[in-house]
């Protein structure tokens, strides 16, 4: 069922550095934005299922120029107010998490409740379904209940971390955590932190190389005029653009990106 409303922390928006840098332009842009990506599927995303909402719908969806909106959101990336993902949509990462907490909590809270309904529940269980160690939901108890907290992670956010593998119905073993450490130590980040990754984003599982791709990514400086063309050339690779011996912005452009696949290709 779709949300009619979401929380807004007044504080929280007076008092983050980041956004207060930009502009009031900027600012009222990226809570319009917020509205929308409260609509938007998935939650927290700038899109329409796999259609992204480009900057050209930005400006009429929001009645202003192009050039405005073009403007205020190189402000707001340059100020990291916004994520970007893998089809290069928009996504605010303070949204996801916090729908990502609350379907964790939604799930975790379905081990409470009434203890009337809860021992009806257990009686229909002994009914309806045969007590064999291989059914999946005695797999799933079993698992939550005896897996071990990992080395470096809290109680709270491992119990979480059992509930949102629960959720997607994706059991934690030894070979799960195992491979975790692994990926952790070659991305040289603590468990935790990976933990808390892994369930802000929605995924199922990690790898060290995701986060160095996403951190080359941030990196990246925009190309959508000649302008920044010219910065993004003297900035990533070196060049003087005066100097340079291109045919066009374009070639200048297709020189910029050729060099980003060879740095993700390390």
């Amino acid at each position: 069922m779709k949300r009619p409303s979401f929380q807004f922390y007044p504080s929280d928006w007076l008092r983050d550095t980041a956004l207060r840098s930009c502009s009031t332009g900027a600012r009222g842009l990226w809570i319009d934005m917020i509205c929308y990506m409260h609509e938007g599927n998935p939650y927290g995303y700038l899109k329409v299922g796999s259609k992204v909402i480009l900057p050209e719908n930005l400006s009429r969806m929001t009645g202003e120029t192009l050039e405005n909106v073009k403007t205020w959101l190189e402000e707001l990336l340059e100020a990291n107010v916004y994520d970007l993902d893998s089809d290069g949509a928009i996504c605010s990462r303070r949204m996801i998490k916090d729908e990502n907490l609350r379907n964790i909590r939604a799930e975790g809270g379905k081990l409470g409740g009434n203890p009337a309904l809860k021992s009806k529940n257990k009686d229909n269980l002994k009914v309806k379904q045969k007590s064999t160690p291989s059914s999946s939901s005695s797999s799933s108890s079993s698992i939550i209940k005896t897996t071990p907290t990992p080395e470096g992670v809290s109680f709270d956010l491992w119990n979480d971390f059992l509930v949102y593998r629960k959720r997607l119905k994706a059991p934690v073993t030894d070979r799960i955590v195992n491979r975790l450490i692994t990926e952790a130590a070659k991305a040289k980040m603590p468990l935790s932190e990976v933990i808390e990754i892994i369930m802000f984003k929605g995924w199922r599982s990690f790898e060290a190389s995701w986060v160095t791709q996403a951190a080359l990514k941030a990196q990246e400086m925009p190309l959508g005029s000649d302008k920044q063309i010219e910065e993004a050339y003297r900035v990533e690779c070196g060049g003087d653009p005066a100097k340079a011996r291109f045919g066009s912005y374009f070639e200048m452009k297709k020189f910029i990106l050729d060099a980003r696949d060879k740095k993700r290709a390390k």
